[in-house]
């Protein structure tokens, strides 16, 4: 037993001496962090050629109404409605033979008044030698004379009476005075004309084409502060290069200049109207037709230009990561310009030559943070965003944009899906809120409270297209704005509120 017991008293001091062993050894260190890996550019000025992109709509050059001179029967139309019409084509036959009974009948009294003339100048021939002699009287001389002369008058008036008869027997053949495109005809075959009902048609010049958009107020002025202060240089002499765009995305074949900007301050739109002038050999375009127009020819000198991705949006505004000589983040605010070829964004301020900034990983950086880098490779062929955006949204646009940022909300009248001054009031609100946003704006219409679901949902769809138009109008990217799907059809919602627009932002 005392053995037994001093072999455990034995094994107690042995475990006492491994466990207070073990505790005076240090705990292992955890592994030091691993450096975020960050792609870097160095930042280089260069001249960064400028595109501004206007909603346009076309219009005929030389528009010719095409009207009856002459009052009438109307025999037949003699083109196809909606055709390409040449200079001279007939386009309308009246009935003739009215006209043509007025010229035999003019014709007729030029030969009298011609026969009258012959036996006014004989007979002053013969009284001429007689008065002469003192054989006739200086009275029967001065009767002759006066016949004489009132034969010939009535001649000349019978000659201008027969050329205003074929004139108006011509007027009966109605003819295209220019090559262009037709119209619908006014007016019925047999139809009376006369001067209530003289307009027939319209004959539409197609080349050139004039385009006509309008430049607000404040981005004409933003255009004169940027020249003025050395950021934006105008092309020589304003000689602007005009690219137009397909409502497909397409661009059009020929460009054009801009041959018109109106003087005047249209003081219901705050715009300028401006016009450029195209070549439409092929008459592609017609008149009428909404397109975009694609300004360029300015560039920005020495601007700096980042890969969108680059800047960050935080509660003071944007920013940017650069990387600092110790290889560290630091965190950049900057201001931000127009958006450069679909993936670059100009950057004002911020940002200077030789900067190294932070192209991907930025998400993962703290003020101060060690980096790993690698240099950024740009994509060889950028993409080419198409400008154009749906008519119609898809389901896949709704939902990749479900979560949105109320922004402004444009209300419409009953019925109506034309912006009053209201409206306009509200959407230049929210364009000067999102302006500098990078985000994609959104804008969903609402239906009315009543009546058919196919029309109201059309009616929503207009004002939503009306909202986006302005927005573009007034400068915002027509890159940034997504159409969504009209929502609360059919009966929700106050009568007010489903005559909305909302333009939101997409988180």
């Amino acid at each position: 037993m005392a053995g037994r017991s001093r072999r455990s008293r034995a094994l107690a001091l042995l475990m006492s001496a491994v466990l207070i062993a073990g505790c005076s050894r240090e705990a292992p260190k955890p592994p030091p962090p691993q450096k975020p890996e960050v792609t870097v550019m160095t930042v280089k000025p260069e001249d960064a050629p400028v595109t501004a992109i206007y909603v346009a709509q076309t219009q005929s050059s030389q528009a010719v109404n095409i009207q009856a001179r002459v009052s009438g029967f109307l025999d037949k139309r003699m083109y196809t409605e909606g055709t390409v019409v040449k200079a001279g084509q007939v386009l309308f036959q009246m009935d003739q033979k009215p006209f043509q009974a007025q010229v035999d009948a003019q014709k007729a009294a030029l030969q009298r008044n011609v026969a009258s003339f012959d036996v006014a100048k004989a007979n002053l021939a013969r009284v001429q030698p007689l008065a002469a002699q003192n054989a006739l009287s200086q009275k029967d001389l001065d009767d002759a004379k006066g016949q004489y002369e009132q034969s010939a008058a009535a001649v000349e008036q019978s000659k201008a009476q027969v050329l205003e008869a074929q004139l108006n027997l011509s007027y009966t053949t109605i003819r295209s005075p220019v090559d262009g495109v037709s119209s619908f005809a006014q007016v019925a075959d047999g139809t009376y004309l006369n001067a209530t009902n003289s307009q027939l048609t319209t004959v539409s010049v197609l080349s050139p084409m004039w385009i006509n958009f309008s430049v607000s107020e404040n981005e004409l002025q933003r255009v004169r502060d940027d020249v003025r202060s050395g950021l934006l240089r105008l092309p020589e002499g304003g000689r602007f290069v005009v690219e137009i765009e397909m409502v497909d995305g397409t661009m059009f074949p020929y460009s054009g200049r801009i041959t018109f900007a109106d003087p005047s301050f249209n003081s219901a739109t705050g715009t300028f109207l401006l016009r450029a002038t195209v070549d439409n050999p092929a008459g592609l375009l017609r008149p009428n037709q909404y397109v975009r127009a694609r300004l360029s020819g300015a560039t920005r000198p020495n601007a700096i230009v980042v890969p969108q991705r680059a800047v960050q949006q935080g509660a003071k505004g944007h920013f940017v990561w650069v990387i600092n000589k110790e290889i560290q983040a630091e965190l950049r605010p900057v201001v931000v310009g127009d958006w450069y070829r679909g993936d670059g964004w100009i950057v004002s301020e911020g940002l200077a030559a030789g900067d190294q900034l932070v192209v991907d990983g930025g998400v993962r950086l703290a003020q101060g943070a060690a980096v790993t880098s690698k240099p950024y490779v740009a994509p060889t062929s950028p993409p080419q965003a198409r400008t154009a955006a749906p008519a119609v949204p898809s389901a896949s646009d709704a939902k990749a944009a479900r979560s949105i940022l109320p922004a402004a909300a444009v209300k419409f009248a009953q019925g109506s899906a034309t912006l009053d001054a209201e409206a306009l009031k509200a959407v230049r609100q929210a364009s000067a809120a999102v302006m500098g946003i990078g985000t994609m704006i959104t804008i969903t219409g609402f239906a009315d409270a009543s009546g058919q679901q196919a029309a109201n949902v059309a009616l929503a769809k207009r004002r939503a297209e009306a909202v986006r138009a302005e927005l573009i109008r007034v400068g915002v990217d027509p890159r940034r704005i997504r159409l969504l799907a009209p929502v609360n059809v059919t009966g929700s919602g106050s009568a007010d509120e489903a005559r909305r627009v909302d333009i939101g932002l997409a988180q």
